[in-house]
C-alpha cells in the first residue's frame, strides 16, 4: 500500500546498551497503531529545554492549530527551526497508513529534547504527539507508546465537511454532530472518536467499526547511537 504522510509519552521497554554519552544520532521508527486513522506528514524535531511542539492545559498556538485542523506543518516548522532546533519534515513522504511504520535517521546534536506531531485523520483536531521527552544520554534502544491529543480549537462534531476529507476515507453523509461546542479549548489528551453505524445520518460521519479508536495511537522506537 502506499504510504500517505504526518507523540504524553509512556515508556514501555528500555534495553540499553552502554556506550558514548553523546546523543546525537538517533534512529527513529514510527508506527501507526491504529486500525483505520491516518497521520498526516509528521513533523519530528530535536530543541532545548525551553522550546516546546504543544503543552497539555495550555492553548493550542496558531501553528498547532493549523497542524491539527488541517496537517500543515510549515507553520511548527519555522517557529522550531528559527529557535535554533532540528527538524525532520515529512519522513514518510505523505501519510502514515494503519499499521504501517517509517525508520529514519535524525542528527539531534547538542539539543537534549525529542518532540513530534502529526494530525489523526479522520478528526476535527486531534493529533498523534510527543512532548519534549528528553533524548538519553546512553547509547541504546527505547521504546514508548504515544498517545492522541485534541488542540482544544474546534468541536469534535465528526462531520464530514468539517474534517479534511483525502479520497482514501470512506466518510458517511447528513450527520447532525456529536459535539456542537467546544467542550475544553485547552490541549488534552484526545477521549477518541465515536463514530456511529448510519452511513446517511446520525450523529457522526465515521463508521464507528473503522474509525472508532482509543489511546495509545502509535509506538516510536529511539535508537540512540
Amino acid at each position: 500500500m502506499k504510504k500517505r504522510t504526518q507523540l504524553g509519552l509512556l515508556i514501555s521497554s528500555v534495553a540499553l546498551a552502554m556506550g558514548s554519552a553523546q546523543a546525537a544520532e538517533l534512529e527513529i521508527t514510527i508506527t501507526n497503531a491504529t486500525k483505520g486513522i491516518y497521520f498526516t506528514p509528521l513533523i519530528v524535531a530535536a530543541h532545548n529545554s525551553d522550546l516546546f511542539m504543544f503543552r497539555t492545559g495550555t492553548a493550542a498556538s496558531d501553528e498547532l492549530k493549523s497542524m491539527a485542523e488541517e496537517g500543515a506543518i510549515a507553520g511548527l516548522s519555522g517557529v522550531i527551526g528559527n529557535a535554533g532546533g532540528v527538524v525532520v519534515e515529512n519522513p514518510a513522504g505523505g501519510f502514515l497508513d494503519p499499521g504501517d511504520s517509517i525508520t529514519f535517521n535524525m542528527d539531534s546534536g547538542d539539543l537534549g529534547y525529542l518532540s513530534l506531531g502529526a494530525m489523526l485523520l479522520p478528526t476535527n483536531d486531534g493529533f498523534v504527539g510527543l512532548d519534549s521527552w528528553k533524548i538519553p544520554s546512553e547509547a541504546g534502544t527505547y521504546r514508548a507508546s504515544l498517545n492522541g491529543y485534541d488542540a482544544g480549537t474546534e468541536a469534535n462534531d465528526e462531520i464530514a465537511a468539517n474534517m479534511p476529507n483525502p479520497p482514501f476515507i470512506t466518510f458517511g453523509t447528513s450527520a447532525t454532530g456529536v459535539e456542537t461546542a467546544i467542550s475544553n479549548a485547552m490541549v488534552h489528551v484526545h477521549p477518541g472518536t465515536l463514530g456511529d453505524a448510519d452511513g446517511a445520518g446520525g450523529k457522526s460521519d465515521l463508521d464507528s467499526s473503522v474509525h472508532r479508536w482509543l489511546n495509545p495511537v502509535a509506538t516510536i522506537k529511539v535508537v540512540v547511537k
